[in-house]
C-alpha cells in the first residue's frame, strides 16, 4: 500500500479496503483526509476502508513524512479550494523539483517561503 493509493481511493466510485501490513504509522495521516471531507474508517493501524467518491475541500496540513506528505499534495490538488502544506522539506527529500514538475502538468501549486 502506498499512502497516495489511499487518497486516490477517495476519488473513485465504490469501497476500497487499504491494507498496510508493514508499518503501523503509515496511516497516521488519515485524520487529515477525513477533515478534508474523505469518507474513511480507520479499522486499526493497518487497515482503512475508503468509500468514494468524496468531495475534498482545502485545508491547512502538516507533512509528517515524505509518503504522507506526497499523499497530502495529491489530496490538495483533488480538493476544492486552497490548501496549505507546511513542513514541505519532508516531501522535498523524495521529490526533486516537485512544484515545477506539477506546474508543467497544469497543477495550480506554488512554494511559498515563510
Amino acid at each position: 500500500m502506498c499512502s497516495s493509493d489511499l487518497v486516490v481511493a477517495t476519488q473513485v466510485e465504490g469501497t476500497v479496503l487499504i491494507f498496510e501490513k508493514m508499518f503501523e504509522s503509515r496511516m497516521f495521516f488519515v485524520d487529515k483526509l477525513i477533515n478534508m471531507g474523505a469518507s474513511i474508517v480507520l479499522c486499526d493501524p493497518h487497515r482503512a476502508v475508503v468509500s468514494g467518491p468524496s468531495t475534498l475541500h482545502g485545508d491547512n496540513l502538516v507533512s509528517p513524512d515524505v509518503r504522507a506528505g506526497m499523499a497530502m499534495v495529491i489530496a490538495a490538488m483533488a480538493a476544492q479550494g486552497e490548501s496549505t502544506i507546511s513542513n514541505v522539506y519532508q516531501i522535498e527529500r523524495g521529490y526533486e523539483n516537485l512544484v515545477e514538475r506539477l506546474q508543467s502538468l497544469g497543477a495550480h501549486i506554488e512554494r511559498v517561503e515563510v
